[in-house]
């Protein structure tokens, strides 16, 4: 009598249990789908702002910046130069991964719909990168003509032939997250024998035209698959110096129990310390980046607070793009400096008419000397100079009767725009986020910060 009363305690336990166990997945579902709807409709309601500060950029690039960086090769050695379209431009979130991690489906889940050419597979699908951006239709682009509309900022990527062009498009759907910002769908980075396989282009090289570019950099990792394969590993490398826009995210983490989720991240940060080389590693976000339900859900609240704090990081970027965009100004201007007073010393040691080729040689072992001279001659941060080893490749490979001579004119241009310029600019910015501020309703304002602010449930 006794055992059967336990025993029927057990079952009445066990179904209150499973009850609340079913009730917590509909909250999480219900408050995942809010969350993703919630931050697409942020982003529908900011107002694109003025663009005081962006045309007192474009006033400084063109009128001082830019003279420097064709008289001394810049765009040669280093970056394509920019146009109206590169300050124009929304924020650009790029995402990197090796195949089947999850980039397509958090890019669907992310807009909210389908895009034009997206396919989700274990296998990899997405054999190219798409530009996903708002529009009134749903509507592809191919590479070749996209390149040739000079309204975009695409045009330098022509740079990297019609290998590249043929793998590369715009996509465009009608989504209120894109219009606060663009998506790029990179394709799956290959491991194993696969990675041996030229694709036809420099991938390495794309990657990092687009993280010089972009506003946020996401590398997806799934929780099953943590192996860092070479190919990875030289798109990694080629993120150097925009650590700051990166964020890491550990895809399919409801795959995994409690306890295994644990361990996979641990083995995570452990191999992202190698490849970085860095103390610090960039922040980690956990979840399930999808919109399907939970296989374990025992990590729900979890992915809940993660993936709020995804949805936030990715949110600010529209209002801090101004922002953005003048400190990679300030690092364009900073790297052409160094660039102008490295050519300008060698050119200065070259000989008029004899041994020229000699004289190369021996500049081109001495190149570490003469940038460590620059750099304590003009008191030039060292963090300013290119990658001596790229530099003396480009450089060996190059007619060095081509090389300019010094034009303290344009440098002087340079001082003075990073002197008065972008001080001035830098001080606007406050005002123009007030403005903005004062421009929208009160009601508005109460409305976005209760949206913004989501309380778990």
């Amino acid at each position: 009598m006794f055992s059967r009363v336990i025993q029927k305690g057990r079952r009445i336990i066990s179904q209150n249990l499973k009850c609340k166990k079913c009730e917590c997945i509909r909250l999480y579902t219900e408050d995942k789908k809010t969350i993703a709807q919630r931050f697409s409709w942020l982003l529908s309601q900011e107002d694109l702002g003025s663009g005081t500060v962006v045309d007192g950029l474009k006033k400084s690039y063109f009128n001082k910046l830019l003279p420097l960086e064709k008289h001394y090769l810049f765009h040669r050695f280093h970056s394509p130069q920019l146009n109206e379209a590169d300050f124009d431009s929304l924020p650009l979130v790029l995402l990197i991964g090796q195949y089947s991690t999850g980039k397509t489906s958090m890019i669907k889940y992310l807009i909210g719909s389908e895009y034009p050419d997206s396919r989700v597979g274990p296998e990899p699908t997405t054999d190219r990168f798409i530009v996903i951006c708002n529009g009134e239709t749903n509507n592809s682009i191919p590479g070749h003509a996209l390149v040739m509309d000079h309204e975009k900022q695409f045009s330098p990527l022509s740079k990297f032939g019609s290998s590249f062009l043929n793998r590369f498009q715009m996509s465009t759907c009608p989504a209120p997250t894109l219009t606060g910002l663009s998506l790029v769908d990179t394709p799956g980075i290959l491991s194993g024998e696969k990675q041996r396989q030229d694709r036809g282009y420099d991938f390495s090289g794309v990657v990092e035209w687009f993280a010089e570019r972009g506003d946020r950099i996401l590398l997806l990792f799934d929780a099953h698959k943590l192996d860092i394969s070479d190919e990875f590993r030289s798109c990694i490398e080629a993120l150097r110096g925009h650590e700051d826009k990166i964020r890491i995210i550990l895809n399919k983490a409801d795959l995994v129990e409690q306890q295994e989720l644990m361990r996979v991240y641990g083995a995570l940060m452990w191999s992202l310390g190698k490849v970085f080389q860095t103390p610090e590693v960039a922040r980690v976000y956990i979840g399930s980046f999808w919109d399907k339900p939970l296989r374990y859900e025992m990590n729900s609240r979890l992915f809940f607070a993660e993936e709020q704090d995804l949805f936030s990081d990715l949110y600010s970027l529209h209002r801090n793009s101004t922002l953005r965009k003048l400190n990679d100004m300030i690092k364009r201007a900073r790297l052409a400096k160094a660039h102008a007073h490295i050519l300008t010393e060698i050119q200065r040691q070259m000989p008029m008419f004899l041994g020229k080729e000699a004289k190369k040689r021996e500049l081109l072992e001495e190149l570490p000397k003469i940038c460590k001279s620059v750099e304590e001659e003009y008191n030039i941060p060292a963090g300013d100079f290119p990658d001596i080893a790229r530099l003396k490749q480009q450089l060996s490979n190059m007619d060095w009767s081509e090389l300019p001579r010094g034009n303290p004119v344009l440098l002087e241009a340079v001082q003075d725009m990073m002197r008065n310029d972008i001080t001035a600019l830098v001080k606007k910015i406050p005002t123009e986020h007030k403005t903005k501020k004062e421009a929208e309703p009160k009601s508005e304002e109460k409305s976005d910060e209760k949206k913004l602010n989501i309380s778990e449930k």
